[in-house]
């Protein structure tokens, strides 16, 4: 990194002692003097409001926050403020939470294992606007990308849905939970458990990445995307 380029740290979880551990880990290696840590955030909604008003570089940010997920607080962040670079910096290793990262427009992705000097190294990538992953978790994107790409060539499983799948599917998108989908649509968990396999089974996926990926992939339900 320039030594007259500062970038500045914006550090958003949930737990104070995972704030301050990463604080001291950046503040306390040789080659984090270029990182200033301008603010720190709890929840998504203070995240938000801090984005705004200390416009930092760089974002580092968890997926799991009380008042919302780390993937809706990313995409608000991308859409309102795409200068700024976030990077997921979490302990989920599942597809889903991988892959909507990508999709929200996350610059990274990284597990909190990383030690200080990666993460210093991350943190100046992230802000030179080259993509970021753990080694392990680059392979899992790639062959959801893979996976994805067969299916949304040779399948019209999207077609095939109802108009109350669509919806649940559009929700599943959304990175909505099970709860959350049956509240939104006033059905029971149980069915929406149900909708949800007849909707893998159609579009012949197991994962709700994969799915996501497919809503995704066209306009919805299987028309070719407007040009």
């Amino acid at each position: 990194m320039n030594a007259t380029s500062i970038i500045r740290v914006l550090i958003v979880d949930d737990s104070t002692l995972v704030r301050r551990g990463i604080r001291v880990s950046i503040e306390s290696e040789p080659t984090g003097g270029n990182i200033d840590i301008v603010g720190e955030a709890d929840t998504a909604a203070t995240a938000l409001g801090e984005v705004h008003r200390l416009r930092p570089d760089v974002v580092l940010l968890d997926l799991k926050l009380p008042d919302d997920n780390g993937l809706n607080v990313c995409r608000t962040i991308r859409q309102q403020l795409p200068e700024v670079c976030v990077i997921m910096l979490t302990s989920a290793t599942d597809d889903e939470s991988i892959y909507g990262s990508v999709v929200a427009g996350a610059q990274g992705y990284l597990l909190k294992e990383i030690n200080p000097s990666a993460l210093i190294q991350a943190i100046g990538d992230g802000r030179a606007g080259r993509p970021i992953f753990s080694r392990d978790v680059a392979g899992r994107v790639l062959e959801i990308m893979r996976d994805t790409r067969v299916k949304s060539e040779g399948s019209t499983g999207l077609g095939l849905l109802s108009p109350q799948e669509q919806r649940v599917l559009a929700a599943i998108a959304e990175y909505r939970t099970n709860k959350e989908i049956a509240g939104l649509m006033g059905l029971s968990e149980n069915t929406v458990k149900n909708y949800i396999a007849n909707i893998f089974e159609k579009l012949g996926v197991r994962r709700r990445a994969q799915a996501v990926a497919l809503y995704q992939s066209k306009d919805p339900f299987g028309r070719e995307p407007k040009p």
